[in-house]
């Protein structure tokens, strides 16, 4: 129900602070990093599990650290 529902919004926050970290250390116009989102990420949605993709693009599972940075409590 509502907690599933919450987990998974909680979730994309954590990718979404997680990938765009990877930008903020390389530089936000860093064409490597914008390659490889496009390659592992966008071109490949729902052909492999999501976790998978996502290693492949970030070279390691997603942490809270960069959520946490972001909204101030790190």
């Amino acid at each position: 129900g509502y907690a599933a529902g919450y987990y998974s919004y909680k979730w994309a926050e954590v990718l979404d602070a997680d990938a765009f970290a990877l930008f903020r250390e390389r530089g936000i116009f860093d064409s490597d990093a914008a390659r490889a989102f496009r390659e592992c990420i966008l071109a490949r949605g729902g052909t492999e599990h999501p976790a998978r993709l996502y290693r492949r693009f970030r070279g390691r599972d997603a942490t809270i650290d960069a959520l946490l940075e972001r909204d101030g409590i790190r």
